[in-house]
């Protein structure tokens, strides 16, 4: 099964409570505002990808799998 990261930058309010779950698949811009490291995060265990979806208060990150 492969995982495809993706956020909405438009909706994202800067938490970083996707970087505190996942600094190697989400960093901040200088504003605070997401960045998808890594879109396709192969290796990446899907429970802390589920975690980071949740854990952002504005609903900003989406993972869908194939």
């Amino acid at each position: 099964m492969s995982a495809r990261v993706s956020a909405d930058r438009d909706v994202c309010i800067g938490a970083g409570n996707c970087v505190m779950t996942l600094g190697s698949v989400f960093d901040q811009d200088d504003d605070g505002v997401v960045v998808v490291l890594q879109p396709q995060p192969d290796g990446v265990d899907p429970e802390l990808l589920q975690r980071a979806v949740v854990m952002c208060p504005a609903g900003a990150i989406t993972v869908t799998t194939t």
